[in-house]
């Protein structure tokens, strides 16, 4: 496919035609954290419970990500958004009226795969549309929009929860839903660009197959799957409750620790967007960039599970703030192939991503339950699976390095 860049005003527009609706689907990711306390005592879950019900919405996320990236690629951003968009919408009215766990985890997952195209529908439009040197900093302001999502998500509902309750907040954002679905029809740019023949014949150059044999996509699995995974896993669930839980917050503190965290990194995606043309400029690589400073946010967890109880909502910041250097990650996998490749790779990845934090929400549950079975405190547990977590975050990152280590390291000598 060729590049068709858009004007600068529709450019705009489009970005945030797409950003509300990302907006939504981040707000519909995180909001467990804040009602966990809620939905605890009413349906009487354990963390195991929590955990998946969590991690529901990453399930389905995961599930179509190698369909949706066939799709955007065939068929555009603009139809597969808004049609995803009403399995959200469905998903969505479907968990304000759910009486059940099972009820409840269903309508998650159907949620996860309706807000599965929110993002990367922009990053397959932004990859023709927009100029090469911008797609850093779309991506990088998306990830920004992502943080007003999971903002509006934390003090926001825990303030109207005593008024509305769950069920209605969950009801007026179907409503949302339904206006996203309305802009993203006026406003996104029809999909005019060849179809990729690729698609008639997996076999043919251009692949799947092409984008899971590529080295660099490789070398990014593990870091998909547990870094960027265990990432979401914590912002988007167990933030809330390790505040609760081991620091001893109230609900309130928790849900105004969740809103200052969340208050952090909206600013933080906003300046890296807007910083990071520059830097990358300046001959900084993703690669190097990553390498540098990622080891940063090994070091936070280390001194988050040293100090337990006292590391409150400031070290959780610090952590995710530490840990923006993987936002270079997944645009370097969409630069790393052709145009006609961007939504497979991109899907792929995102797939990596979510599958990730659908495991990891789950397997810290799982092994918070598993200590305290085995007799040690709640505050034993949490600080067990975040070792667990920081463990296989470091290996991942090893496996990086010794994949890329030719290109790192030639990269850094001619620096």
């Amino acid at each position: 496919m060729d590049n068709y860049i858009l004007p600068r005003k529709q450019a705009i527009t489009v970005f945030f035609a797409f950003a509300f609706g990302y907006f939504l689907s981040c707000l519909l990711r995180a909001i467990t954290a804040t009602i966990s306390p809620v939905l605890t005592l009413e349906f009487d879950l354990m963390a195991a419970d929590l955990g998946l019900l969590a991690g529901g919405y990453f399930l389905g996320f995961a599930s179509i990500q190698i369909p949706l990236g066939y799709l955007l690629d065939r068929f555009g951003p603009k139809k597969i958004v808004s049609s995803f968009l009403l399995i959200a919408f469905i998903g969505t009215v479907s968990f304000a009226l759910a009486q059940s766990f099972s009820g409840l985890l269903v309508s998650r997952i159907l949620i996860g795969v309706g807000a599965g195209a929110c993002l990367m529908a922009p990053l397959t439009g932004y990859r023709i549309w927009f100029a090469e040197n911008q797609q850093q900093r779309a991506n990088s302001w998306m990830l920004m929009i992502a943080s007003l999502g999971f903002l509006s998500s934390t003090l926001p509902v825990q303030l109207l929860l005593p008024t509305l309750g769950w069920r209605w907040i969950f009801g007026g954002t179907a409503v949302l839903i339904l206006i996203s679905i309305i802009l993203i029809l006026a406003f996104i740019p029809k999909w005019n660009h060849q179809k990729d023949e690729s698609l008639e014949n997996p076999l043919k150059p251009g692949s799947l197959a092409d984008v899971w044999k590529n080295k660099f996509f490789i070398s990014v699995i593990p870091m998909g799957l547990f870094n960027y995974g265990g990432l979401m896993a914590i912002q988007t669930l167990w933030a809330g409750p390790w505040m609760i839980r081991v620091a001893g917050y109230t609900p309130l503190e928790s849900a105004t620790g969740l809103f200052w965290i969340n208050i952090t990194m909206l600013i933080s995606f906003f300046l890296w967007g807007y910083f990071l043309p520059r830097i990358t400029n300046l001959g900084f690589s993703a690669l190097r960039i990553l390498t540098v400073g990622l080891p940063i946010s090994f070091l936070v967890m280390l001194f988050i599970i040293i100090l337990g109880s006292k590391a409150g909502a400031f070290y959780i910041t610090l952590f995710i703030l530490s840990s923006i250097f993987l936002s270079v990650v997944q645009p370097a996998v969409g630069l790393s192939f052709q145009s006609h490749l961007a939504g497979k790779a991109l899907t792929s990845f995102n797939l990596l991503i979510f599958l990730g934090a659908f495991i990891m929400q789950w397997f810290i549950g799982l092994i918070i339950d598993l200590v305290k079975s085995f007799g040690y405190t709640e505050i034993i547990g949490f600080k067990t699976a975040f070792s667990v977590f920081l463990l296989l975050s470091l290996t991942s990152y090893i496996f990086f390095l010794i994949i890329n280590k030719n290109h790192i390291f030639f990269k850094i000598k001619n620096m």
